[in-house]
């Protein structure tokens, strides 16, 4: 399953990979509590998040940053690209997260799509250093 959102912020592809570090993460999404761990060497560590404890892994990619969560059960992925201005919806951050199913229990489908929310808001306020 796909979930998409796109966040009305003035990001560069540079930007998000500067600031969308491991250690950041509860800072700029409501939806994890908080990071038990980062390793910078190797770009990854552990959360906190509404779902539970799991490992993610941060990998800059074309355009912005690709975080993967290794050990979850339904292999959640989420990345957060910059959208052109010439976009039909302008320039922004598309927020695009993935799923290994099809069809999942409503109550979950409802918690990543407050997830995919919760990174929108994130993206759309001032970057506090």
């Amino acid at each position: 399953m796909e979930f998409f959102a796109t966040a009305p912020a003035d990001w560069t592809a540079e930007s998000l990979q500067q600031h969308l570090t491991g250690p950041r993460l509860s800072a700029l999404c409501a939806s994890i509590d908080r990071v038990l761990h980062w390793d910078d060497t190797r770009d990854q560590g552990e959360i906190y998040c509404l779902w539970g404890q799991f490992q993610v892994r941060r990998e800059c990619i074309r355009d912005g940053v690709r975080f993967t969560l290794p050990t979850c059960p339904n292999a959640l992925a989420w990345t957060l690209t910059v959208l052109d201005e010439s976009a039909p919806s302008g320039a922004g951050v598309l927020i695009h997260a993935t799923i290994n199913r099809t069809e999942h229990d409503p109550d979950f489908i409802e918690s990543i799509e407050g997830f995919v929310e919760d990174w929108r808001s994130g993206l759309a306020r001032p970057l506090a250093d």
